[in-house]
This record gives structure tokens, C-alpha cells and sequence, in this order.
């Protein structure tokens, strides 16, 4: 399974959005060089309130650009970058890795999937009734999360659009993702 980076995206303040860049540097065990998020510990202001001394787990966040073209059917714009991630992705189904899978992403950086990201009640304050875009519900009647993934950063290295993605599924039994 390969794919490519279509955008990369980083803010040094906290906000919603993340303005798009021509490229963003990983770095090993910390996040994209001048994010917010970027660091050992949690650096999310929810996460933060609750227990700021937790391992970060969502130093990099992914999302794949085929959500913005299902939005984009439902009568939303979304580009990327406006729901917060740092990479945006085209051709790997990430809401299907399991936990552990490693994205080689371009010819140096090295990310390891932890987990789902959780959208947030700003998601509507972007653009009213995003939410129930997001989250849906599978055949089953589960709850999916659909706005992306979370990772940290094993081995740095600059990303820029256009980049192929690797991925690399680890050994063992699949490891459904799940909130981190």
C-alpha cells in the first residue's frame, strides 16, 4: 500500500486551522519543528488540563483528502489544513491501519500510527453541522471517527507535497485504531 502527501500544514499558536506550508520538518520524538502540538508530553489544552505530564501520542496528525472530497459531495468546503492536521494524505486508507503501522513519509521521516483523532465541538463552530460529517456510524451501528489519525515522529526528516507514503503494517494481530 502506498500513496502521497498533498499538503503539509503547522501553526505556532493554537488555533483551529493550520496554515499550509511548502514543507514541514518531523522531529524524532517531538512532533513538526514550530507546531504547537509538537513534544514529548500532551500538548493539547484539554489534555493538558487533565494530566500535562501524559506522553504525546498526537505529535503529528493525518488526514486523508478523500474526506474533503466526501465533504465537498455533502456541500461543505474543506481545504487543507482547516481541521487541524500538519499532513494531508491521498491513496491510504488511514482510518483502516492498525495501531503500530509506520508511514515512511518522503525519503527520511518515520511516523508510527497511535491512534484516531477526536474531533472537537470547534469543528462546528468552523462550518455548522461538521460534526455529524465526521462522526458516523458504521453498518453496525458503531460510532466512526473519520477526521484523521494521530502518530509520533520515530525518525525526522523534511515532508513536503508530492512526498510518497510508505506504509509499513507491523507483525502481529491488526490493532484497531482507537481515541488517543
Amino acid at each position: 500500500m502506498s500513496g502521497t502527501v498533498t499538503a503539509v500544514s503547522s501553526n505556532g499558536t493554537y488555533s483551529f486551522t493550520k496554515p499550509t506550508r511548502e514543507s514541514i520538518t518531523l522531529l524524532a520524538g517531538l512532533g513538526v519543528e514550530g507546531d504547537v502540538h509538537a513534544g514529548t508530553t500532551v500538548k493539547h489544552r484539554f489534555r493538558m488540563e487533565k494530566d500535562a505530564s501524559q506522553p504525546n501520542l498526537r505529535q503529528v496528525h493525518l488526514m486523508h483528502a478523500e474526506l474533503f472530497d466526501e465533504l465537498r459531495e455533502s456541500g461543505y468546503a474543506v481545504a487543507a489544513g482547516e481541521l487541524g492536521e500538519n499532513v494531508t494524505t491521498r491513496g491510504v486508507d488511514l482510518l483502516g491501519l492498525p495501531v503500530g503501522t509506520r508511514l515512511h513519509l518522503g525519503d527520511e521521516a518515520v511516523v508510527e500510527v497511535t491512534g484516531l483523532r477526536n474531533p472537537c465541538a470547534q469543528i462546528d463552530n468552523f462550518q455548522k453541522g461538521l460534526m455529524k460529517q465526521v462522526v458516523g456510524r458504521d453498518e453496525a451501528g458503531k460510532v466512526r471517527f473519520k477526521s484523521g489519525i494521530m502518530s509520533v515522529v520515530l525518525t525526522g526528516g523534511l515532508v513536503r507535497p508530492g512526498d510518497s507514503i510508505k506504509v509499513e503494517l507491523p507483525e502481529g494481530p491488526h490493532r484497531a485504531l482507537e481515541i488517543v
